[in-house]
């Protein structure tokens, strides 16, 4: 059998059908062909298919079942963050509270003038205002929580900047204070030479005397005025047994005619802290102790001192 196929250009082919290489072909031929025609009729029918409105209600809701998981899932999230920052913010307003108490406490402590370092009040703050367009999820009163976050952040900071300068301000009021010769050298006793000009108890001359006396019993308690290191413990001309203590900062106190000193060169003493005895050792009439005072290597007046520690 044979069949004739007619070309595009107008020739022809003839195809044997009894021999096995020509029907290989025409069928190869006619499989494309037929599924080159199905993919047009589909494509045809996909082309001009209108959706029903079953289909169409169906398919809206599904997409609304997506977008509403979706929103779902943005608002929990949402919610779990504003949760975080509403956990944060309450523990920096705890902290903010413990920093003002503290502060508030140091600076009572401190003797500092009211308003000095005022932590219960709003720090000083000002500026022009600008409006902000957007305003954040969880707004309150105007002030977003991660605002608040922020706003706290900054009154922290501020809190630690003002403790840090009040620490410093009273480690020096301290040292200074440890420092600084304040109070009598011995309990009770009494007063029996002053300061200055004065008719010289061996002479008989007037001459200068550069401390106060202090009358007391043998063995009376002497104590240091003041914290800093002995740099003489023994006997000196004049004074009998001296003990003489450098507080810095240009203060020196001597502490003569003990009848027996309680500290070597090199001790660290504190103000209160007993360095020596009571005596009569040296250039002295009675049981007595010497007291001095110099500032910058000359001396001054215990009087302010010794009142500064009433």
């Amino acid at each position: 059998m044979n069949i004739i196929v007619w070309t595009r250009r107008g020739g022809s082919r003839q195809f044997n059908l009894g021999s096995p290489l020509h029907l290989s072909t025409f069928l190869s031929g006619l499989v494309l062909f037929l599924g080159l025609m199905f993919g047009l009729a589909f494509m045809l029918v996909h082309a001009y298919y209108v959706e029903t409105p079953e289909e169409q209600a169906q398919r809206w809701k599904s997409e609304l079942a997506a977008e509403r998981a979706k929103l779902e899932h943005v608002t929990r999230e949402s919610e779990m963050k504003l949760a975080a920052l509403n956990a944060q913010l309450g523990e920096m307003q705890a902290q903010v509270t413990r920093l003002n108490a503290l502060g508030e406490r140091l600076t009572r402590m401190a003797g500092l003038e009211e308003g000095e370092f005022n932590f219960g009040a709003i720090p000083a703050q000002g500026g022009p205002e600008e409006l902000l367009d957007d305003i954040s999820l969880g707004d309150v009163g105007g002030m977003g929580v991660e605002d608040s976050v922020e706003d706290l952040s900054n009154q922290i900071r501020d809190r630690e900047r003002q403790l840090s300068v009040l620490e410093r301000l009273l480690m020096n009021r301290n040292v200074q204070d440890r420092v600084r010769p304040q109070g009598r050298p011995i309990e009770g006793g009494w007063v029996s030479s002053g300061y200055g000009s004065r008719t010289d108890p061996f002479s008989g001359r007037r001459a200068w005397h550069g401390g106060i006396d202090f009358a007391g019993n043998k063995g009376t308690n002497v104590m240091a005025v003041a914290a800093g290191v002995v740099t003489w413990s023994g006997r000196r001309y004049g004074y009998g047994k001296m003990v003489e203590i450098n507080h810095g900062n240009g203060y020196v106190t001597r502490y003569a005619h003990n009848q027996k000193n309680l500290v070597a060169v090199g001790d660290m003493v504190q103000k209160g802290d007993v360095i020596a005895h009571l005596g009569q050792t040296g250039r002295a009439t009675g049981p007595h102790v010497h007291f001095e005072v110099h500032y910058n290597g000359r001396t001054v007046n215990p009087v302010e001192y010794i009142r500064a520690g009433n």
